[in-house]
C-alpha cells in the first residue's frame, strides 16, 4: 500500500512539474497538452476508480491551486474523470494500446469540455465555442498521442501490485 502511494505522489508531482514547466514551451498550435490528466488516467485504468478518483482529486486541486481558475473546479472535473476512467477499468480492461488511448482522448474531450462548462456556470467569462475549437478539439488529439507514447512506461511504473504485460493485442 505506502508503495503505490509513494509511486502516486511521485508520478503526480512529476506530471504538474511537467505541466507547469514543459508543457507550455511544448505547445503545438497553441495546445498544451495535460499531463496530470494522463496520470490520472492510468491510475484509474490500472488501479480503479477508487486511486483514480482520489488521484484526479489531488492532482486538480493542485493544478486550482497553482492557475488563475476558480479553486475547486479541475479538482471537481479531474475527480469525477478518475472515477469513470476507474470504472471502464473494472469493465472493459484490456491492455493493448487502442483502449488507453481512446479512453486518452474521450477523457480529455470530456475534462475539458465540463471544465469550460464550470467556468460557464460559475459565471466566468469565456468565449465558449472559440474554446471548444482552440482548446478542447486540440488537447484532446495532444493527449492522445501522449497516451500512445507514455501510458506503458507510466502503467507500469503506477503498477505495484502485478505484472503487466506490454501491448497484447485486443481479442
Amino acid at each position: 500500500m505506502s508503495d503505490r502511494i509513494w509511486t502516486t505522489g511521485l508520478a503526480i508531482l512529476g506530471a504538474t512539474i511537467l505541466q507547469v514547466m514543459v508543457a507550455p514551451h511544448i505547445a503545438i498550435l497553441g495546445s498544451v497538452p495535460s499531463f496530470p490528466l494522463l496520470v490520472v488516467i492510468t491510475l484509474a485504468f490500472v488501479e480503479g476508480s477508487v486511486a483514480g478518483s482520489t488521484a484526479g482529486f489531488i492532482a486538480g486541486l493542485i493544478l486550482d491551486l497553482l492557475g488563475s481558475g476558480p479553486i475547486g473546479a479541475w479538482a471537481l472535473v479531474f475527480t469525477l474523470v478518475g472515477y469513470i476512467a476507474g470504472a471502464l477499468e473494472a469493465n472493459i480492461f484490456a491492455e493493448g494500446w487502442l483502449l488507453p488511448v481512446t479512453v486518452a482522448l474521450i477523457a480529455s474531450l470530456v475534462t475539458e469540455l465540463v471544465y469550460l462548462l464550470v467556468l460557464v456556470v460559475l459565471g466566468v467569462d469565456v468565449p465558449f465555442w472559440r474554446s471548444i475549437t482552440a482548446v478542447v478539439l486540440p488537447r484532446g488529439v495532444y493527449d492522445a498521442a501522449l497516451a500512445l507514447l507514455f501510458y506503458p512506461w507510466l502503467a507500469r511504473f503506477l503498477r505495484t501490485d502485478r505484472v503487466m504485460k506490454s501491448f497484447r493485442r485486443l481479442a
